[in-house]
């Protein structure tokens, strides 16, 4: 986590290894919304000729969608009080 702006936005860095090295910026911005928060997320860095390359072939938000979804879940389940479902 590299900066909080509390009630409103997370950023984090998130550092791939495989299938090549990335540091990317990872950012959760939360709004409020009836009945609770609407939480987004967002990713940026940098590709170089390798990393647009190899976005022509492989479906990033594919790739990492799942496990995002799966984070943003966990949350919700954390601020609910409820244990996550995986």
């Amino acid at each position: 986590i590299t900066t909080v702006k509390p009630d409103r936005e997370v950023d984090i860095e998130l550092r791939f290894f495989a299938p090549m090295e990335a540091t990317n910026r990872v950012v959760f911005t939360l709004v409020p919304a009836e009945g609770g928060t609407d939480v987004t997320w967002r990713m940026e860095g940098h590709n170089d000729f390798a990393g647009k390359a190899f976005d022509l072939f492989v479906d990033l938000d594919q790739m990492v969608g799942a496990d995002f979804e799966r984070g943003l879940a966990a949350m919700k389940s954390v601020v609910e009080g409820r244990p996550s479902q995986g």
